[in-house]
């Protein structure tokens, strides 16, 4: 089955982490120093943030499968 990727720029990555974590119930599947992703079962989404130099709040990555 595919997934559903979001990716979304974030001025700070350590205390956005922590909070997707809370929301999701579970911790980043990877972990970069400008960068986490979240690979989740239900529902199928691959949810990643960074601070890859777009604005905060910017979807970097919408793909629908």
């Amino acid at each position: 089955m595919k997934r559903f990727h979001v990716h979304v720029a974030v001025d700070d990555l350590n205390a956005n982490i922590r909070f997707y974590s809370a929301v999701f119930g579970t911790e980043p599947s990877v972990c970069k120093p400008d960068y986490a992703k979240w690979m989740l079962e239900d529902p199928r989404i691959n949810f990643a943030i960074s601070q890859r130099g777009a604005k905060a709040g910017l979807a970097l990555r919408l793909n629908v499968p």
